[in-house]
């Protein structure tokens, strides 16, 4: 299964964080399993670290490679879909994650249900 990480799935795997919990966590270790992290991601949480509003390890790429996860450029057929999206969510960065995923066929690994919305398939508990 092809799976993009949101930020908070993203964070938690790679603190071992609980608030994962097993199902997602499960899905990602799957031996077939193909974890993508969105460069928008990436994005998002360098600006909130930067402000004081998310504290992550400053190794976080290194990390993330460390994993073997892919990381998922942003391309002008992901920019451009976001013109089809209906305003389910307000979140620019969750809203690119949800054009990426339609695009790219994959699933999101959100707590977020509003995902679900856009007819994308969303692995949570």
């Amino acid at each position: 299964m092809r799976l993009l990480l949101d930020s908070d799935a993203l964070i938690w795997h790679v603190l071992d964080d609980a608030r994962l919990g097993p199902v997602p966590t499960a899905a990602i270790e799957a031996p077939d399993a193909e974890a993508l992290v969105s460069v928008a991601s990436l994005w998002e949480i360098a600006i909130k670290s930067a402000i004081g509003k998310l504290r992550v390890p400053g190794d976080l790429p290194a990390r993330i490679e460390g994993l073997g996860f892919e990381l998922l450029p942003i391309t002008t057929a992901h920019a451009w879909q976001l013109r089809s999206l209906p305003h389910h969510h307000r979140d620019p960065f969750d809203r690119l994650l949800i054009a990426q995923a339609q695009l790219e066929r994959l699933a999101i690994v959100s707590a977020d249900d509003v995902f679900a919305d856009y007819g994308v398939e969303v692995v949570w508990g």
